[in-house]
């Protein structure tokens, strides 16, 4: 059976300082290239600042990992010093746009970061992403329609321009206000398959080895799981298995791994929880777990081992995000 949503497309792990995250994810063995953030004159005459919300990626073949902050005046300091800086150049109309665009997603980042530092946004990838709007239209979900922006694609891509296409859940009643997020873990949400082209000319060879987004993890109250289990069954138009007190939704080549409360000291053992639901961990894959290991060690970066092989660094010292590796 096809299916229009078939894999991970890449989870974002929201921090308070970009600076510090950046050079945790060096540590990790993670190539995370210079992060980019919006920027506007404050005043007539003056120089652009950054504003809204700074980002970069760790780049795999065909998802990709997530790392945003929020941006307010006077946030410079907390920026890499090697933050690209891209200035705001439209059409009056708009630009006010843009602008109030940018400013909800900064104050998505910064209520996110309220409940606690870690990750909030999950993407799942679709071939086909009109049919998977459609689809959901269809089943009742509420979600934003298919959106569409353009930026400047890598150098050495096939094209000069990247198009993203992308939609939202949202399960709020209408007028209820924006929220903290779409749904009550955070930002979820599909969008169109990576262009393997442009994918192809980001940096994909990371030290420790890593070959893609594998797994993410969402812990729900024990009360909640069956309504989350429905919830995601419709999101991806697919049934999960049981794997002990788990619920996986099986992609291509990659797994939502929903688990109670109660599954997560075997799951994670260790871990301590923030608000819940929340999405606790992500797995990547990697060529040789042993090399890893030895690198985190190197590195003074602590790890525990889970029931089933792999091992993990914790979220507390990964700001708020369990980080799994596994080998594959």
């Amino acid at each position: 059976m096809s299916h229009d949503t078939t894999r991970l497309h890449h989870v974002g792990h929201i921090v308070r300082d970009l600076a510090e995250a950046s050079a945790l994810y060096g540590r990790l063995g993670f190539v995370v290239p210079p992060p980019s953030c919006p920027a506007m004159p404050r005043s007539e005459g003056a120089a652009p600042e950054p504003f809204g919300a700074a980002n970069t990626h760790a780049d795999f073949p065909d998802s990709f990992l997530e790392l945003a902050t929020c941006v307010n005046a006077g946030d410079s300091g907390r920026l890499p010093a090697d933050t690209r800086l891209v200035p705001l150049e439209a059409p009056a109309e708009v630009l006010e746009q843009l602008v109030e665009r940018i400013g909800e997603t900064s104050a998505h980042l910064a209520a996110y970061l309220d409940r606690f530092q870690g990750l909030h946004i999950l993407m799942f990838s679709s071939p086909a992403i009109d049919e998977a709007a459609a689809r959901l239209t269809a089943v009742g979900v509420r979600h934003g329609g298919v959106n569409t922006v353009r930026r400047a694609a890598p150098s050495g891509a096939g094209s000069p321009v990247e198009t993203i296409r992308y939609l939202e859940i949202d399960v709020r009643e209408p007028g209820t206000g924006t929220g903290a997020g779409t749904v009550p873990e955070g930002r979820v949400g599909i969008v169109a398959d990576l262009d393997p082209g442009i994918q192809s000319a980001r940096h994909l060879d990371h030290p420790n080895g890593a070959t893609g987004l594998a797994e993410a993890t969402l812990c729900v109250a024990d009360e909640d799981l069956a309504a989350t289990r429905h919830r995601y069954a419709t999101y991806l138009g697919r049934h999960p298995r049981q794997e002990r007190e788990a619920l996986i939704f099986d992609l291509d080549g990659a797994a939502l791994k929903i688990i109670p409360k109660s599954a997560l000291p075997t799951t994670l053992p260790g871990e301590e929880l923030p608000e819940l639901p929340a999405l606790v961990a992500y797995t990547v894959t990697v060529r040789d777990l042993p090399l890893v290991r030895d690198l985190l060690h190197r590195n003074d970066i602590p790890v525990r081992e889970t029931p089933t092989g792999d091992f993990f660094v914790p979220a507390k010292v990964a700001l708020g995000a369990a980080v799994v590796f596994r080998a594959g």
